[in-house]
């Protein structure tokens, strides 16, 4: 995928798949992810899953590449409650090993409630145990039994000034 978006600031496309669960997040007994992607070095975007609950008032983010930090900082920034005074993010977790990686953790509302996790090592191939994920976020008190509707799965680009190559050779979500 080519994009040619302006160096401004704002999500300006996220293109990806999707693929809707339509359970209680109790009933599944897995739900997994593996994606393999080739990314610019430049510009300003994250390669990330999005998971919707069903009534949309849920959207857990797990970030996999991105052109920022782990700590929330840099030239893109998850959703967050709170800012330090450089203006970074402020990871409510940090380094939590769930889902098969290191994450740190954020928190924060945009007409509904966000909850991003970065991975602390970005990499444009993996696999994700997202039930995992889900079940911790609800024994941390973040999420109640929620109906998990889409996992979605792109990259949110905020600029690709003179056009840049994104490519996604696989990506694969497995329920039951």
């Amino acid at each position: 995928m080519w994009s040619n978006q302006p160096n401004t600031d704002g999500i300006k496309s996220y293109p990806h798949q999707e693929v809707d669960i339509g359970k209680p997040l109790s009933s599944i007994n897995s739900l997994t992810s593996s994606f393999n992607q080739e990314v610019p070095a430049g510009g300003a975007w994250n390669t990330a899953y999005d998971i919707w609950d069903s009534s949309h008032q849920n959207e857990i983010m797990l970030w996999t590449n991105y052109t920022g930090h782990p700590d929330g900082s840099g030239n893109v920034k998850p959703i967050s409650k709170h800012y330090d005074a450089s203006g970074a993010a402020v990871p409510i977790y940090r380094n939590v090993n769930v889902g098969g990686a290191s994450w740190n953790v954020f928190e924060g509302y945009n007409g509904h409630k966000v909850i991003s996790l970065l991975l602390t090592s970005k990499t444009d191939t993996g696999t994700v145990d997202i039930k995992s994920i889900l079940d911790w976020l609800k024994s941390k008190g973040h999420l109640g039994d929620i109906n998990v509707g889409s996992v979605q799965y792109g990259v949110e680009i905020t600029s690709s000034p003179g056009g840049m190559k994104f490519n996604f050779k696989n990506c694969s979500v497995s329920s039951t």
